[in-house]
């Protein structure tokens, strides 16, 4: 049994795509999923219950899908905001790969994928969504959290799916205590989505 995750940068479990059929109440889109990457061969529950809620989206602007694994956030980001740029986030090479086929496939121009390092450092975001490594430890978690809620602009918000059983609501309270608003809008299937934003 391989000990590789989905979070490695570069997965060397052997490739074995399989299509996935997403149908949301207002899009649908098929997508390519493979071994070494987040949820293959389905859209898993946290991200579905994610894009099913309401969640707050810049009509235009630069948006981020931090995470992007396969693309279903950054596609469903990039249906719902035409006018916007979506930029799709992964440290893992073959999800990058992914989600960059996803887009073609879908004709969805207005998606760039990229590797975390290669964001402009000057940009700042108006809508994030995640369904957040959770997995990746406590520590790294928060730096990255920290890193990215970061550069939300002054008015932007970031919309996060997480495990309750993984620290949902401990992670609220760190997110509060750091000054941010933190607001759960949505509960099912034991996970909570927070809307996060700056506390003015």
């Amino acid at each position: 049994m391989s000990s590789e995750q989905y979070f490695d940068d570069d997965p060397t479990v052997a490739s074995e795509p399989v299509m996935v059929d997403v149908t949301l109440p207002d899009t649908a889109f098929v997508m390519e999923t493979d071994r070494g990457v987040f949820s293959r061969g389905h859209l898993d529950t946290a991200t579905s219950l994610l894009l099913r809620a309401a969640l707050p989206i810049a009509p235009s602007g630069d948006l981020l899908d931090l995470g992007c694994g396969a693309g279903p956030i950054a596609l469903t980001m990039a249906r719902r905001s035409p006018g916007a740029t979506v930029w799709a986030v992964d440290v893992n090479t073959r999800a990058r790969e992914l989600c960059a086929r996803n887009a073609e496939r879908n004709a969805l121009s207005n998606i760039r994928v990229v590797a975390p390092d290669e964001v402009p450092a000057a940009l700042r975001f108006a809508t994030i969504w995640s369904n957040p490594p959770i997995r990746i430890g406590k520590t790294a978690l928060h730096e990255l959290l920290e890193r990215w809620l970061g550069r939300l602009d002054a008015t932007g918000s970031a919309s996060l799916v997480v495990q309750k059983h993984l620290g949902a609501d401990s992670l609220q309270r760190w997110l509060i205590g750091l000054g941010y608003r933190c607001e759960r809008i949505a509960s099912k299937a034991g996970h909570r989505v927070f809307i996060v934003s700056r506390d003015e």
